[in-house]
């Protein structure tokens, strides 16, 4: 099945954990902090789960890939891995593949749909290509005529990195002159550069968990930011955004968010985990912004918090997670 209450997902994991053993998941590694521009978040996060582990009694250590060389890795002898990375290098699917060469099960999803979600072009392909709601948007190069991506998106528009998180090198722009400095700002994060439609109006995010026929969007949260501004301060230090959960706006606005946020992670094959951050416009229609395949698990991180409110405490969702981990091809009798 494809869409269940949170409420009974809250149940069926409690049954699954119920009597489960956690000394059976063997060693884990917390993979945290890599080499990308959202280490210092990673670090956070992967701290909390590695914390939630312990607590369990699960036998887990840290193996920070910004400061450990991978081919380490294998020495640790792990027998399954919780992925904490965000960002390059962790979440778009190269420490995947080499998860998959190691036989080492992990968390959240494989190799081409962690690198397709965290290309922020390839997942607007695909959605469009689905039919799904997402804003119009164009790329950006040295040489683009800034004239015509105005014709084309107007203003306001949000210019951004194409593969990085975390809101890091993006800039809401109102004219001309912002959009030449906001892309000098949003490619010295990435090659790639994004201008996509500012859709003015709600700040909604969903997670969604499971895989196959059994995939369940977690409640929907709405993001209220000081000044409007979601940025990468806001998001992980201030304690003035506030999280609405539930959102307020009704069960059969949250019901279809919940429906489109589903049908985008089995449209980029998602796995595990992940959560999708959506856009209501003025007349209350839902546009995706994107895909995150190894979300935040910080204190001010949004999966936990959904999570929270269906039922399952942020122990039990590292767990729960971690029990789950699994490879994209296992290897039989030696061979794929």
């Amino acid at each position: 099945m494809t869409s269940m209450s949170s409420t009974n997902w809250a149940n069926q994991v409690k049954q699954e954990l119920a009597g489960f053993d956690p000394k059976s998941l063997g060693k884990v590694g917390v993979l945290m902090g890599g080499v990308s521009d959202e280490r210092e978040i990673s670090l956070l996060s992967g701290q909390g789960v590695l914390a939630a582990l312990n607590s369990k009694g699960v036998q887990a250590t840290s193996f920070d890939p910004g400061v450990q060389h991978m081919t380490l890795l294998a020495q640790e002898k792990y027998d399954r891995v919780f992925i904490a990375l965000h960002g390059r290098f962790g979440e778009d699917g190269t420490i995947q593949g080499l998860l998959e060469q190691y036989q080492l099960p992990y968390t959240g999803s494989g190799v081409l749909s962690s690198a397709l979600a965290i290309d922020k072009n390839m997942t607007k392909q695909i959605w469009i290509s689905r039919g799904l709601p997402t804003p119009k948007h164009c790329m950006l190069t040295p040489t683009s005529n800034f004239n015509e991506v105005v014709q084309k998106i107007g203003f306001p528009l949000i210019v951004k990195p194409a593969s990085e998180g975390s809101s890091l090198g993006l800039s809401k722009v109102e004219n001309l002159e912002q959009l030449k400095a906001a892309y000098s700002v949003a490619a010295k994060f990435d090659r790639e550069v994004m201008a996509e439609e500012c859709i003015v109006g709600e700040e909604l995010t969903c997670p969604v968990v499971g895989d196959g026929q059994n995939i369940q969007a977690l409640p929907v949260i709405r993001i209220i930011a000081p000044k409007n501004n979601y940025d990468y301060h806001n998001k992980y230090f201030s304690d003035d955004t506030q999280y609405i959960c539930p959102t307020g706006l009704g069960d059969a606005l949250e019901n279809e968010v919940q429906q489109l946020v589903i049908e985008s992670y089995k449209a980029l094959g998602c796995r595990g985990w992940g959560r999708a951050d959506v856009m209501l416009n003025a007349q209350g229609k839902p546009f995706l912004l994107e895909m995150n395949t190894s979300p935040g698990m910080t204190t001010h991180s949004l999966v936990p918090m959904a999570a929270k409110h269906a039922g399952i405490s942020y122990e039990e969702l590292v767990l729960w997670l971690t029990k789950n981990a699994k490879l994209s091809h296992a290897l039989v009798g030696g061979r794929v």
